[in-house]
């Protein structure tokens, strides 16, 4: 488990020819105790790992439907330490990696030491930090790398080249390219020079390189995907697990596999 977990599946899986899928989903969202069964429906549906948003009642980068699965999720009494007591009772029923989603606020309250030491306890493969700058990496590095948890680095459109190597040179796992200058949600289209931005990406960056936010079609996966190594999709899964419709999300799955696409 951890940062050599995720890194290895990631690349296991395009060596296979296919595209990354990593849906999204909001732990508690129905209730804590419904996450290992929604979990392993992703597994079995072909994803290749997994993002797990921690509710947090001040999320700025989420749009509205995060918004609301979060609210859903607190609402039940989700908390972080029911999350980790979940995953460390169950873990082993999932052979995939996990990342986390959550913000510096949480992690801080928690205690940042002891945050990474329960992730590793709990089988988290990696965590995302949407709102923690480059410049205050420090508050999260040594911990994480003690406990061998890999931190997932956002580029934005508007990042310039210099920024893109820096970001390129210290993320883990994979680079998450922000595909929209915004917040999370499904869009019909996106800007024109969308694949220019993530070429320049792929270009810099020594790790697979997923383009997220907005993405929420089977065309929009093969899209993006001919431009980078895959897509997250988050407002869309979410969506789509409330009307308990399995059947697209593997859809939207096999839009990322082999075939698929036309790079």
């Amino acid at each position: 488990m951890g940062k050599k977990f995720l890194e290895s599946k990631l690349e296991a899986e395009l060596k296979r020819g296919n595209k990354l899928f990593i849906p999204y989903v909001m732990a508690g969202d129905g209730g804590i105790d419904t996450l290992i069964t929604t979990l392993k429906k992703l597994e079995e549906g072909g994803a290749t790992a997994i993002e797990v948003g921690i509710p947090f009642s001040d999320p700025v980068a989420d749009g509205p439907t995060i918004q609301e699965a979060g609210k859903r999720a607190l609402e039940k009494g989700t908390t972080l330490r029911k999350v980790f007591d979940v995953l460390t009772e169950r873990r082993n029923e999932l052979g995939i990696p996990l990342i986390f989603m959550t913000y510096i606020n949480p992690i801080y309250k928690y205690g940042v030491e002891r945050f990474f030491d329960d992730c590793k306890k709990a089988g988290v493969d990696g965590v995302i930090i949407p709102d923690l700058p480059l410049e205050h990496f420090d508050l999260v590095k040594q911990p994480s790398k003690e406990k061998e948890i890999a931190i997932v680095q956002l580029a934005t459109l508007t990042s310039p080249l210099e920024r893109v190597k820096e970001l390129a040179s210290v993320t883990e796992g994979f680079l998450y390219a922000v595909t929209i200058n915004g917040i999370t949600g499904s869009r019909e289209g996106f800007a024109e020079n969308i694949s220019r931005h993530l070429n320049k990406l792929k270009s810099n960056s020594p790790v697979p390189v997923l383009a997220g936010f907005g993405i929420s079609s089977p065309d929009h996966v093969r899209s993006m995907s001919e431009s980078c190594d895959g897509v997250v999709v988050g407002s869309k899964i979410i969506d789509l697990i409330q009307k308990d419709s399995f059947d697209e999300i593997r859809e939207l799955i096999g839009a990322s596999k082999t075939g698929a696409f036309h790079s």
